[in-house]
This record gives structure tokens, C-alpha cells and sequence, in this order.
């Protein structure tokens, strides 16, 4: 098993009934692990940009960035400040039925550019979805998209070329 496996597993936890992978972000040896885990699929493909969708796509976004040598592009919700000319899209209702705006920097991505979307999770798939309409909008190529639980089905999987560390049934049962 992975370093990163094991680490991610040993520091999920549920709380109220909601999943959280905060205590990651807290151990230094876990988040070094992830960050590696997240970079390793793709160490090789040539990535040039990482984008990540706010709060925690901004996190491991930003360290992923770093550690492959590329920029980072935060995709940002309809409530953040992000300036300039944006291309948005709407999501498809994610697992709580939420349908959320999008916004990336229009000049942020070139048709030079091979980007890799990482994020904490990923269960329905659409808001990688639309992230990758906005990168197919700038000419850019879609690398793939690191997450650290997939919970995606195959299709969207393969659509996505989605990596995880853990699935989510690999997690701990919760139990109320």
C-alpha cells in the first residue's frame, strides 16, 4: 500500500455524518504523501497548469502545481472575487442536488497548455465536468484529473481520466 494510501485512510474521518479529509492538510508527512500521490500518474505527461476548484481544490492545487514544475489557475464559485474577462459554466446537480457557477480566467489557459484538475473528491463528476469545458473553451489539452477519494462511476471515470488515492469504498463505514 501507498504511503499515501495509508496515510489518507488513517486520517479520514467522519464528523456529523460528513466526511472530512482536513487532518491531511494538518500532518505535514500526510500532506507531503498526498501532494506525491495526486503528482504520480501524471509526473510524466507533460503538465503545464493545475487548476483546482476553491476551497480545498485551491490546497492541494497550488502543492500539486509546485511539486510537477507548473502554474496553478484557481477555478473560483460564483461568490469569489476573480477578475477580468471569466469563462463560467453551470454544473449539473452535484450529490446534494446543488448546481454551482464556475468561473476561470479566460486568459489564464493557452491551446499550449495540458492541464490536471485536482481536487479533495470527486462523486458525480460534474463539476470536473464543467472545469473541462472551460479547458476545452481556451484551445487547452485535459491531462486528467487527481483526486484524493474517487467516488465517480466508470464512465465518467474514463471520461475524466480520473485517478484517486482512496475510493470511497475503501473509507471507513459511517456510523451515526
Amino acid at each position: 500500500m501507498s504511503s499515501a494510501r495509508r496515510l489518507t485512510l488513517e486520517h479520514f474521518q467522519w464528523i456529523d455524518g460528513h466526511a472530512d479529509v482536513w487532518e491531511i492538510f494538518r500532518d505535514p508527512s500526510a500532506l507531503t504523501a498526498v501532494v506525491k500521490g495526486l503528482v504520480e500518474p501524471f509526473k510524466d505527461d507533460g503538465i503545464t497548469a493545475v487548476c483546482g476548484i476553491e476551497s480545498r481544490g485551491f490546497a492541494l492545487g497550488v502543492a500539486t502545481a509546485i511539486q510537477l514544475g507548473a502554474g496553478f489557475v484557481p477555478v473560483r464559485k460564483q461568490a469569489g472575487l476573480l477578475p477580468g474577462e471569466k469563462i463560467t459554466r453551470q454544473t449539473a446537480p452535484d450529490y446534494r442536488g446543488v448546481c454551482h457557477e464556475l468561473r476561470l480566467q479566460r486568459g489564464s489557459l493557452t491551446p499550449s497548455d495540458r492541464v490536471l484538475m485536482v481536487d479533495d473528491w470527486i462523486e458525480t463528476g460534474s463539476q470536473a465536468a464543467a472545469v473541462k469545458s472551460m479547458v476545452d473553451e481556451c484551445g487547452s489539452h485535459w491531462a486528467g484529473c487527481s483526486v484524493i477519494v474517487d467516488e465517480t462511476n466508470d464512465d465518467r471515470r474514463m471520461m475524466l481520466g480520473v485517478r484517486g488515492l482512496v475510493t470511497a469504498a475503501d473509507l471507513p463505514a459511517w456510523t451515526p
